[in-house]
């Protein structure tokens, strides 16, 4: 297993599963919102929070898959607390009603972890008339962590446990365009590249959870936001790329992830007694990783923050 084993900080290293990293954790009372639950490491992800006694939400698009995640979830913890709830966040009406419905639920949201996304695909606008990875990746997720921010804030006030979120990312961040985030040019298909504009949704999501990160510390909030790499892992995400099918299929013996060891590096976010207190950070393998320069850039990350305000609040 050579590099694969060989464990950073904090105790755990890259062939750390999910389960391994949450032992002797008890989630019991904590509410936890997982997108993209109903495949690869959202659904390994909700089944192990659900093992440690976590009441999980599976958010998911495709609500007949997302019943079967639930059910195979029940099959295996009988006493598990599973919701499934419809999000399309590519949709920001969507988004606007799945926060609502749950807001008016009554129930807590102590942990909310956004995962879902879509991976390097052709050009296409959202019905919002927004190039979809960016939709999809970082405004839909941005928008319902500020929807459900209250109920966080009020969750952490009563309860006195901090709040988590977390951000799911990439490795592939910096390899972007080399401004970062296009700003002015999100829409424009003339100059679109599929791997590009993946890599700058994937940097988007980092700067998210930093400039949140030192929001919610301004205003004194029990909340934190970290952002994650949880590795090469062939899922459902590489769906709309052929190159990367091939790539997974041939190499990934050697050096890509289980989905329970993609699940790992999440769930450790979400539930380790060693994250308490730790935010604006990037983890990979379970441990404290360093991210490109341009995802610590403090002035990048407000504009973005910014930005994404005047697009959701416009829609």
């Amino acid at each position: 297993m050579g590099i694969f084993s060989r464990k950073g900080p904090s105790g755990f290293s890259p062939s750390s599963t999910a389960e391994e990293v949450t032992e002797g954790i008890d989630g019991t009372g904590l509410t936890a919102i997982v997108t993209g639950a109903s495949s690869g490491i959202g659904a390994e992800t909700s089944r192990v929070l659900a093992l440690r006694g976590v009441h999980v939400v599976m958010a998911i698009r495709n609500m007949d898959a997302g019943a079967k995640v639930k059910e195979a979830i029940l099959e295996e913890i009988s006493n598990a607390k599973i919701d499934v709830m419809e999000l399309d966040l590519s949709l920001l009406a969507s988004v606007r009603k799945f926060a609502a419905d749950f807001n008016s639920s009554g129930l807590p949201l102590n942990i909310l972890i956004n995962n879902a996304g879509v991976g390097a695909s052709p050009f296409k606008l959202s019905q919002d008339s927004i190039e979809l990875l960016f939709a999809t990746n970082h405004l839909g997720h941005f928008l319902l962590t500020n929807l459900l921010l209250e109920t966080m804030k009020s969750t952490s006030r009563e309860s006195n446990i901090e709040g988590r979120i977390v951000n799911v990312s990439s490795l592939l961040h910096p390899y972007g365009y080399r401004e970062g985030i296009r700003f002015d040019k999100i829409n424009d298909e003339s100059g679109y590249n599929r791997y590009y504009n993946y890599a700058q949704s994937k940097l988007a999501n980092i700067l998210h959870a930093n400039e949140l990160t030192r929001l919610l510390k301004e205003e004194g909030v029990e909340i934190t936001a970290n952002s994650l790499h949880p590795g090469a892992i062939g899922t459902n995400i590489t769906r709309h790329d052929s190159f990367l099918q091939c790539i997974f299929s041939v190499l990934g013996i050697f050096f890509s992830k289980t989905i329970q060891q993609g699940a790992a590096t999440t769930c450790f976010a979400a539930l380790h007694p060693q994250v308490k207190g730790v935010g604006g950070v990037y983890f990979s393998d379970c441990n404290i990783a360093k991210p490109s320069s341009q995802a610590k850039d403090v002035d990048l990350a407000t504009r973005l923050w910014d930005f994404s305000l005047s697009l959701t609040d416009a829609k």
